[in-house]
């Protein structure tokens, strides 16, 4: 009566004393036989051993035998407080005993231990978890029967498993891994998560844990993949049950809730059996055989309709006619499914080794008022591996009796070789994800080499040619008009034309540009822009008779160094020819000079005219300081060389004959401005 939580594989296990991790009763007694293949041998791992060791191991001990039997050979006794095995105990033979006694004591919590052959040199506990192990991955060996209530484990799949967590029970949650069989796993430790889910999995309840510095998962085939319920990639005709339960409901409309409806995650009611029986089944047509590596199942999803099945099995065929009932290897009974505990939470089973089926079929056998489910499928496309072909040159013909038998055990060979290889197929699982769609690795990933680098040297080069063409288009646009600048000099032409105009007004009115007639008779007929509505320039730019340059040459017209711009009166003369406006000062000739030279004007001698008379003529006065505006009215004469003469004009470009009279010589003129009165020249 002294023996606890126990389950003995083919190839590993579990076993633990009776109450164990709690104080175990006193006077008890267990023993256990292991066997295991013959050729074989056994190795023993504890986990935790706390036997009381008070009498030096008189009453309360634990042996292990080679053997099992009256010829049975003791390998070692032990006992003892937290007794320390790290080493493992082998046996000489497939067949171990292990004898559990316990006498009189106050304390002590048993022991607990797992076994496994010797060719599982990386056998763990059902106790080892994460923490135990420093490697960022690493490869373990889990024995079989390691769901125990006395273990916790937090996190689900993918997100994976705390760092607390036992490695075995995870792996069986996980479903990497079988209870019944044990198994090798695969870990790969991560960073932690701030909160790990929980989640019912092959019998196994995953808790709700806090942060963590680290994590685990697994590394699998992949073939995990849904298989199309949800998806819909399973069309409606290929689901199918026993019955169908119809109803109708308090408006009189009759439910029908269809073997259709049982798509996991999807809104509405599920399907539910006409009759809630053991004899019910829904019925899934793969289409072909499929790799079927687990299920997950939910209740009705309906809060007024609590129906839910709690547990069922598993049949599967590949005609439909013939069925096999799913069970687990080297047991002979049909394998039990958890199923759900409420009607919303989704619960998973795995199948381990994996169903290789096209038709599947789940037959409910416990649940909640009526049967009443949704599902999807796990897995991946199924293919079978061709043996090779073997080409052997034909034998000589013999020549001889030993010869003939030669030759006979040649035939046999080759014909052994061709059994074996067509009995001995091999499968293998592709490792993918999305399973709804086959695999074709070769002839896509050549075509794929060709095609895209292709692809991308042609709309790169659209790109290119779309971006010039762009490119030249707004170039030519910009380059045209009457008087336009180098291309070079654009960017930089407003900042420098700004600087020659003084800040706008709002009092001011805007005066067109006025030219004499012998000027406009030398000038060529051009559409001309509309007036600049901007601020007065500093200087005026004078304007030059002859033929104009040729265009983009720049005319400017260049003031005298360290001295600030004055205005003086406006021009009263009025030509009666059309008036001709332009935007911009005409260019220097090109045998004239780059600048036109001001005059310096000495004002002290001008005479006051009447206020509120515009003014045209610009001068630039003496000293540093900006001289008023003079709201007087002055007449614009011809330069001669009298030096009585108190006013004084612009003078002539240089290379250009000079006037005849006063009227053949304009000058062009900022906009007038509104003066100021009371101001004196200085």
């Amino acid at each position: 009566d002294g023996c606890g939580h126990t389950v003995l594989g083919p190839e590993s296990g579990t076993l633990a004393s009776i109450n164990y991790p709690r104080t175990s009763p006193n006077s008890t007694v267990c023993e256990w036989e292991i066997r295991v293949k013959p050729g074989q041998r056994v190795q023993l791992k504890f986990g935790d051993f706390d036997i009381d060791d008070s009498d030096s191991c008189h009453s309360s001990y634990l042996r292990v035998h080679n053997g099992i039997g009256p010829n049975r050979t003791e390998i070692g006794k032990f006992c003892g407080f937290d007794f320390q095995m790290d080493g493992l105990i082998t046996s000489k033979s497939n067949e171990v005993t292990v004898q559990f006694m316990s006498g009189i004591h106050a304390s002590g919590r048993g022991f607990l231990a797992a076994y496994s052959t010797t060719d599982k040199s990386d056998l763990i506990t059902c106790l080892d978890s994460a923490s135990h192990f420093s490697e960022p991955e690493f490869n373990k060996y889990c024995p079989a029967g390691c769901v125990i209530p006395f273990a916790d484990i937090s996190g689900t799949i993918p997100h994976g498993y705390r760092d607390s967590s036992s490695l075995c029970m995870a792996g069986v949650h996980a479903g990497v891994v079988s209870n019944t069989l044990g198994g090798q796993i695969n870990v790969v430790i991560s960073k932690g998560i701030p909160y790990y889910e929980g989640s019912l999995a092959n019998n196994v309840t995953s808790k709700v844990g806090p942060l963590s510095t680290s994590l685990f998962t697994f590394k699998t085939s992949g073939c995990y993949g849904t298989l199309g319920m949800e998806s819909g990639v399973i069309p409606d005709s290929q689901i199918t049950s026993s019955s169908i339960l119809e109803w109708p409901n308090q408006t009189g409309q009759v439910n029908i809730w269809k073997p259709e409806n049982a798509r996991l995650k999807r809104a509405g009611p599920p399907w539910a059996a006409l009759i809630s029986d053991e004899h019910q089944w829904l019925q899934i047509d793969l289409n072909k055989e499929k790799k079927i590596t687990g299920i997950i199942t939910t209740g009705s999803t309906l809060a007024e309709y609590y129906y839910y099945v709690s547990a069922y099995r598993i049949l599967y065929s590949d005609d439909a006619q013939k069925w096999t009932v799913y069970r687990e290897p080297g047991v002979d009974k049909d394998k039990i499914f958890q199923g759900n505990t409420e009607v919303y939470q989704e619960v998973r089973n795995n199948f381990i080794p994996p169903i290789i089926a096209r038709f599947f079929r789940i037959n409910p056998l416990k649940w909640h008022q009526k049967i009443a489910m949704k599902v999807e499928l796990l897995g991946c496309q199924f293919s079978i591996g061709r043996a090779p072909k073997i080409t052997l040159p034909p034998p000589p013909p013999p020549q001889n009796k030993n010869d003939e038998k030669n030759a006979d055990f040649i035939d046999d060979f080759i014909n052994s070789v061709k059994t074996s290889l067509q009995t001995d197929k091999t499968t293998f699982t592709p490792e993918i994800k999305n399973t709804t769609v086959t695999p074709s690795v070769t002839k896509d990933v050549a075509l794929a080499a060709v095609l895209v680098p292709v692809l991308v040297m042609v709309f790169t080069t659209l790109i290119l040619i779309l971006v010039c063409a762009w490119h030249w288009r707004n170039r030519k646009k910009k380059t045209e008009g009457t008087y336009d600048l180098p291309y070079w000099d654009r960017a930089g032409w407003w900042k420098g034309m700004k600087q020659f105009l003084p800040t706008k007004s709002t009092e001011h009115e805007e005066t067109p540009v006025r030219y004499s007639s012998s000027e406009i008779s030398h000038l060529r007929p051009r559409e001309v822009p509309t007036m600049l509505q901007t601020e007065s320039a500093e200087y005026a730019q004078p304007l030059v008779g002859g033929i104009v340059g040729t265009l983009h040459q720049r005319s400017t017209f260049k003031p005298e160094e360290g001295k600030e711009a004055s205005y003086a009166d406006l021009d009263p003369y009025n030509s009666p020819i059309q008036e001709v406006y332009h935007a911009y000062a005409e260019p220097l000739p090109i045998t004239g000079p780059e600048y036109a030279t001001p005059i310096i004007m000495d004002m002290s001698s001008h005479p006051s005219t009447p206020l509120g008379v515009p003014s045209i003529s610009t001068f630039k006065a003496a000293g540093n300081q900006v001289p008023p505006l003079v709201g007087t009215c002055s007449k614009l004469l011809s330069r001669t060389d009298s030096a009585s003469s108190a006013q004084a004009l612009y003078d002539i470009p240089k290379g250009q004959p000079g006037p005849g009279s006063a009227d053949e010589l304009v000058y062009q003129v900022p906009q007038s401005l509104a003066l100021s009165t009371g101001s004196k020249d200085e």
